[in-house]
């Protein structure tokens, strides 16, 4: 068989993201100078529900049948690895069992990440969303803090705690606003449905400011209407956008694999076209696809739609580039 790594189809090799050159030490990842970088947070202890996002990571990875070398986005007509350069810096050194740990391991991840590439916009794979607080907080912190999210959910994730538990899967959008890493009118949100969280929080967000468009509002205007909506809002104010993508803002239809689900939710067409004009009309800062849960994914297409998620984002970024090239 021929070494040369164009040649081997994507379930071939080590299942990096799109085969891109595993690079984790921070010299080689001076040396690469990334325009993005895949991070792995395969940490699950956060989850109230369906556990089993710690194996996201992997099985996002292993998803697809593309590679850095076929992929050519069709409905934007580029071929984004030829305009970007990318790696896969491997996973955070996440702890079982200990959440305080696994969040500062994902916080060190990131930061030798923008040490050794400044510029460089990671690509987060989860893993509960707990891990958002350390993520979106390490890259709003590299960027002075003049970063919004824009952020796709059944769920707000804005309690105070849950079950006791303050650094839980359902409250890292409050612990973001209370650490000072993002103001609250800096939040987008889109998707919400279902039967939680109770009044006390949807009041405590209404007073800070988050700006939540609910699937019922959804359902009266529109997609398109909504989705306008969140673009202007998330140009309002900050510089550069964090997105987090939570598959269960998905109709359990198109994401059976995940620790949450929430039946009545966007299709994957819809949340991939969001996805992809939020990035082409948007400066993206850094962005996490989490909950991801493959136990419970038994034909995999939870892990093949939070793949295509990245896929969007990399080719909108792609267009970009090359706009400013022209």
């Amino acid at each position: 068989m021929s070494t040369d790594p164009r040649l081997h189809p994507a379930y071939a090799d080590i299942s990096t993201f799109l085969h891109l050159p595993w690079v984790h030490e921070p010299e080689a990842i001076r040396a690469a100078a990334p325009d993005i970088a895949i991070v792995g947070a395969p940490f699950d202890v956060a989850v109230t529900h369906r556990p089993g996002a710690r194996f996201g990571p992997r099985a996002i990875r292993a998803a697809g049948n593309l590679t850095q070398w076929s992929l050519n986005h069709l409905g934007l007509g580029v071929e984004p690895f030829k305009h970007l350069t990318a790696i896969d810096a491997g996973d955070a050194a996440c702890i079982p069992g200990d959440i305080p740990r696994s969040h500062d391991a994902i916080r060190a991840k990131l930061a030798a990440l923008f040490e050794a590439a400044p510029n460089c916009i990671p690509i987060v794979l989860g893993g509960d969303h707990s891990i958002t607080y350390p993520a979106a907080g390490t890259v709003a912190d590299h960027h002075g803090r003049r970063v919004g999210i824009v952020h796709f959910d059944a769920h707000a994730d804005a309690a105070d705690e849950s079950w006791g538990v303050s650094l839980s899967h359902g409250t890292p959008m409050r612990r973001l606003i209370e650490a000072g890493h993002v103001a609250g009118r800096n939040f987008v949100q889109v998707g919400l449905r279902g039967y939680w969280p109770p009044p006390a929080v949807i009041e405590w967000m209404r007073e800070h400011g988050l700006r939540t468009h609910f699937m019922a509002e959804i359902e009266r205007r529109g997609f398109d209407a909504v989705l306008t909506d969140a673009i202007a809002e998330a140009l309002d104010g900050p510089d550069l956008i964090y997105l987090s993508v939570d598959v269960d803002v998905l109709d359990p239809a198109f994401a059976p694999g995940t620790g949450t689900p929430e039946p009545g939710g966007l299709s994957a067409r819809e949340l991939l076209r969001a996805v992809r004009e939020i990035v082409l009309k948007v400066e993206l800062a850094g962005m996490d696809v989490v909950e991801v849960s493959p136990p419970y994914d038994s034909a995999g297409i939870t892990a093949e739609v939070a793949h295509r998620v990245c896929l969007e984002a990399i080719s909108a970024l792609a267009v970009r580039r090359t706009e400013r090239t022209e």
